[in-house]
């Protein structure tokens, strides 16, 4: 028997497995971002090339969970669908904003998912939202503005590309959100659902594609193609299947929050690989996320109270 890649999925919540799943999808997703400025194909094709060549990937291992553990019912795949066209959605948009206001200010517009996620956790499921989620909110979404560089001079983009990154963060919250609660619906499976997600989203990006001229596949260099193929196995593949893990077996706020994570895991990578150096007006927000997350997820109150529980 195959071992399963994650032994610990069916056993009851794990406060270390699971945030630490999400984490590392939020440091896929940075990869992702760079692996996009680097490839420098345009937007729409980039969307739908991202999911069109991760299903190539996932088919086979969809086939093998199949065989091992049994198919997805047609409810899972409704719900897989639907999620998928939330994603397809939060890609093409994500990646054409990126075109109008720029990488750092379309990162930080895309991050309203920290409010949207736990608001349709809170209005469907009646998910808790918590007092210190609630009071680290505004020092959250001030720390994820500095990062993003939305209160340096002439940062400000047009309305066009802020419209599309707010639309985008709207479809990555529904994206989490729908999958978070199909997992606990159909539990034991994950290959087959972000499979059909991820057709789903192919398919609703290239369908966004045609109003804005559509693909054009012509002219991609093989370096650009091979970092494509990274773009999808390392921002759609592996991000997704370490998300859909750790998510389901978290608070939706701590999901959230966690993934803010990203933009700040994305200014460390830019500075390594591409040379990009961080404001200290960005440096400055990368701490007051870190500083807020850890405070909306009870790290900081446990911490303390350890320390004065040891005493000196």
């Amino acid at each position: 028997m195959t071992p399963d890649p994650f032994p610990d999925s069916r056993d009851a919540p794990n406060r270390t497995s699971a945030p630490a799943a999400v984490l590392a999808g939020a440091l896929c997703l940075s990869i992702s971002a760079i692996l996009v400025k680097l490839a420098n194909v345009d937007a729409a094709t980039t969307a739908v090339l991202r999911c069109a060549i991760a299903v190539l990937v996932l088919v086979p291992l969809a086939l093998h969970e199949r065989a091992r553990l049994g198919s997805l019912s047609s409810a899972g795949i409704g719900w897989a669908v639907a999620a998928g066209v939330a994603l397809g959605s939060d890609y093409a948009a994500w990646t054409a904003s990126i075109y109008h206001v720029g990488a750092g200010i379309s990162t930080v517009l895309i991050n309203v998912q920290v409010v949207v996620l736990p608001t349709l956790a809170f209005l469907v499921d009646r998910e808790k939202v918590t007092a210190r989620f609630v009071m680290a909110l505004p020092l959250m979404l001030i720390g994820i503005s500095l990062v993003g560089g939305l209160w340096d001079a002439g940062a400000h983009g047009a309305i066009t590309g802020t419209v599309l990154g707010v639309i985008a963060g709207i479809g990555y919250a529904a994206y989490l959100f729908i999958t978070r609660r199909a997992s606990r619906r159909v539990p034991g499976l994950t290959i087959q659902p972000l499979t059909w997600a991820t057709t789903a989203a192919a398919l609703t990006a290239a369908a966004i594609a045609t109003l804005s001229g559509g693909i054009r596949l012509s002219g991609i260099s093989a370096h650009s193609w091979v970092l494509l193929v990274a773009l999808a196995v390392i921002g759609q593949v592996v991000a997704w299947l370490f998300i859909h893990h750790g998510s389901v077996r978290l608070p939706p706020t701590t999901t959230a929050a966690l993934l803010l994570l990203q933009p700040i895991l994305a200014l460390a990578l830019s500075a390594a690989v591409l040379g990009e150096r961080p404001t200290p007006l960005q440096l400055l927000g990368a701490v007051l996320v870190l500083v807020s997350v850890a405070a909306a997820n009870g790290i900081i109150r446990r911490t303390s109270a350890r320390s004065q529980a040891t005493g000196p």
